[in-house]
């Protein structure tokens, strides 16, 4: 294989430019059809961002036999299905976050690789951005030494202009969505801990739902003990008043300790009672450095960078917060 021919199921919002662009400025790759239920809204997708193929029936594109590898960018309600297929017909996938449903689903994928021998990636992107990278590098360079623990709140009002917009607000539906938007927001933050602070030894929540503006919850907390003795605590509230937003994630360490929004592109880092800023351009394509990766994976030049048994672990920890029995 020489070249990552892409088609994309389920050409949404998330598409238009977060990621679907990319896959065209990508070196080794290129999006050769789309799929969308909607064959007007696909058509019109494929117009717009010259894709010379497309689809309303996801079997078709997925049995194109130009398409060596998809991206499946639907609700997660369909990523397992859609996964499961992409693989027996041997292609590799790359799935949107969250991976699927549950943890439960997210071991079939990976079953369903082992069984298939295909390869699978996880778009947590946020693992190749250079301002996570550069809190990762900070913190094993113990720029604030051992770190003691982390605190980490995402406050939203009803309607969050964080959320991606879409026709219906599946996000709320916990049949589609899995849960609420703890679950479309969460998966993004969990994996970042996971990414910086390794395994999970024990970890307790709950969630509930307060303000009656859907049936999901719309308030989780989250307690996280790594097995590097890392603490973590984490509260998703999305009740807040208008104005009363925050998006911080906290890591205290022994000799200072770094701050940033999980949703923007700035870290501020503490040594010594000095402060320092560090700020990031951002991303045209917010997946287009993931994507990268990706595609030297599958090309079979470097490493996985976010794997099946990664994206298990956020939703292990998002089903114990949320008491999702399996």
């Amino acid at each position: 294989m020489e070249k990552i021919k892409w088609g994309i199921i389920g050409c949404g919002d998330v598409t238009e430019k977060k990621s679907g662009p990319a896959f065209n400025k990508v070196a080794g790759s290129e999006l050769v059809a789309v799929m969308r239920r909607d064959a007007a809204k696909a058509a019109d997708y494929a117009k717009r961002h010259q894709v010379p193929k497309w689809y309303s029936k996801a079997d078709e594109l997925i049995n194109d036999p130009e398409i060596n590898a998809i991206y499946i960018a639907t609700p997660p309600l369909q990523h397992e299905e859609y996964a499961v297929k992409a693989m027996a017909a041997g292609k590799p996938v790359y799935v949107e976050k969250p991976i699927s449903l549950s943890a439960a689903s997210a071991r079939r994928i990976l079953e369903a690789s082992k069984k298939y021998q295909q390869k699978v990636s996880v778009a947590h992107y946020r693992r190749q951005q250079p301002v996570f990278l550069k809190v990762k590098e900070l913190l094993e360079s113990k720029a604030i030494g051992e770190v003691r623990f982390v605190d980490l709140q995402m406050l939203q009002p009803p309607k969050s202009n964080l959320i991606a917009s879409s026709e219906k607000n599946w996000r709320v539906d916990p049949v589609i969505s899995g849960g609420g938007l703890f679950h479309d927001l969460a998966p993004h933050q969990l994996d970042l801990m996971v990414y910086f602070f390794g395994e999970v030894k024990e970890a307790s929540g709950f969630g509930l739902n307060q303000g009656g503006f859907y049936e999901a919850d719309d308030l989780v907390t989250g307690n996280i003990l790594f097995k590097n003795k890392v603490v973590f605590t984490g509260t998703w509230c999305f009740t807040v008043a208008e104005g009363g937003q925050q998006d911080i994630c906290t890591i205290i360490g022994s000799e200072g300790k770094i701050s940033f929004p999980v949703f923007s592109s700035e870290i501020t880092l503490t040594q010594n009672g000095q402060v320092e800023k560090l700020n990031f351009e951002p991303l045209a394509h917010v997946q287009q450095p993931m994507i990268a990766k990706v595609v030297q994976y599958f090309l079979g030049r470097s490493p996985n960078p976010c794997s099946v048994q990664d994206a298990i672990y956020s939703m292990e920890l998002m089903d114990t917060f949320t008491q999702k029995k399996e």
